[in-house]
């Protein structure tokens, strides 16, 4: 089972919480790069709580039943799902139910997942403020997903 660290909670009464996360999915992947930065782990939460913090308060106070968590790197499934061939490819994916597409029955489920992919992140940054950068990035990006915005819509309006 793969372990993920949750960053945070997003619901109608706002809870926080904080669980410990490592893969060993893709530990063949884990030659690093030259140019990769070393990051703790529990900066590169920080960095992610910091995009949350950073989101218009209008979004924030509108994200329901979603968590936000820090994982190594993508599932085999997931891959799949986004239509990558290798982990590096995938920095961040949106599990779940978008909120335009939630009906009545929508009730008694668990959250939906914003996931936030940290060695991904870690080959394509040089330093730590491209980390803090793509990190609010791909938050943004995942966001929208949650808010039911599509690919397709987000090169639309520009938001690439």
């Amino acid at each position: 089972m793969r372990e993920e660290r949750v960053v945070r909670r997003c619901r109608s009464v706002r809870k926080k919480a904080v669980t410990c996360a490592t893969s060993s999915l893709f530990a063949c992947f884990q030659v690093r790069c030259y140019n990769t930065p070393t990051m703790e782990q529990s900066v590169f939460e920080e960095f992610v709580a910091e995009a949350l913090d950073a989101l218009p308060a209008e979004f924030r106070n509108r994200m329901d039943n979603v968590d936000v968590v820090v994982q190594d790197w993508p599932s085999q499934d997931t891959m799949r799902q986004a239509g990558v061939t290798h982990p590096s490819q995938l920095l961040g994916f949106y599990h779940g139910v978008p909120l335009t597409e939630r009906t009545q029955a929508y009730y008694l489920v668990l959250p939906d997942k914003i996931s936030i992919y940290r060695m991904p992140i870690l080959m394509h940054a040089r330093t730590p403020e491209q980390v803090r950068k793509i990190i609010h990035r791909v938050l943004r990006h995942e966001v929208a997903h949650h808010f039911g915005i599509d690919d397709e819509h987000l090169h639309e309006i520009g938001a690439y």
